[in-house]
């Protein structure tokens, strides 16, 4: 987990360390030994050569007192009352304490080093958690030229066709100067011919559209609008604006194909 928040680190193995793998540290490395009882004897065979080689040694340990802590830099002690073990000998317990406090460590060097969703993206690209951190609204919507568009003054029934064949679920209803005016969904649609009947058809779009839609950005992550969709079930596309330019729509169905 260092590694993917830009702290350079590996797993070094004792056994293998004093066998000639101990090459790769030299006096700008920390080298960080855990251990329960703190007498693990390759760690503390280790711990002279690593002291030659000019590093430093942070031991973290279960035993208060014990024989790595005298050749340490610096020791953490993670206190210990007994093991899951029935017997109290297999490192349940131990193991799973020192597993939550890396993890805790990272997330405290996260906060230390200022790190940004950026930059761990940057060290992130693949996976869900780089899907969620890379993908831009602007990389998935449906661009202007391909969206369904109409005006304010057109009627549903002349709309109907339109909608149908973008299988965007939608219509986008745009002023003279191209601006977003309101949305018109299939949601819109069913809710008219429920209210008016037959009567919605011959209404124009501009009576019956929602007049101020939710929009998101096409520089905002992907993630955020599947969540901003998530918070209102309602809502399952979104115009894309740029700087209150419009630029294209986003639908819940090409977010869910992103797997995010």
């Amino acid at each position: 987990m260092l590694v993917s928040i830009g702290i350079k680190s590996f797993f070094l193995s004792p056994t293998d360390a004093l066998h000639g793998d101990i090459g790769v540290v030299n006096s700008m490395d920390m080298l960080v030994m855990f251990s329960r009882s703190g007498t693990s004897e390759e760690l503390v065979q280790l711990c002279p050569a690593a002291r030659k080689k000019g590093c430093k040694i942070v031991v973290v340990t279960s035993q208060k007192d014990c024989l790595l802590n005298f050749h340490s830099d610096e020791h953490i002690w993670l206190p210990l009352e007994r093991e899951l073990c029935p017997f109290d000998l297999a490192p349940v317990t131990s193991s799973t304490v020192q597993l939550l406090f890396g993890d805790t460590l990272v997330t405290a060097l996260m906060k230390a080093k200022q790190l940004s969703r950026e930059d761990y993206a940057m060290n992130h690209p693949a996976g869900r958690i780089g899907k969620r951190l890379t993908i831009d609204v602007s990389h998935v919507m449906v661009p202007l030229k391909d969206c369904p568009i109409t005006n304010e003054d057109e009627k549903l029934l002349d709309v109907l066709l339109q909608i149908s064949a973008a299988h965007c679920g939608c219509v986008l209803v745009c002023r003279e100067d191209g601006s977003l005016s309101g949305i018109y969904t299939d949601g819109d649609l069913r809710r008219a011919l429920t209210a008016y009947g037959e009567e919605a058809l011959s209404k124009s779009i501009a009576a019956l559209m929602t007049c101020t839609p939710r929009v998101v950005s096409g520089c905002a992550s992907a993630y955020f609008a599947l969540q901003t969709m998530k918070e209102f079930p309602k809502v399952s596309v979104l115009p894309v604006t740029d700087n209150g330019s419009l630029i294209g729509l986003v639908t819940l169905h090409d977010l869910l194909k992103l797997g995010l």
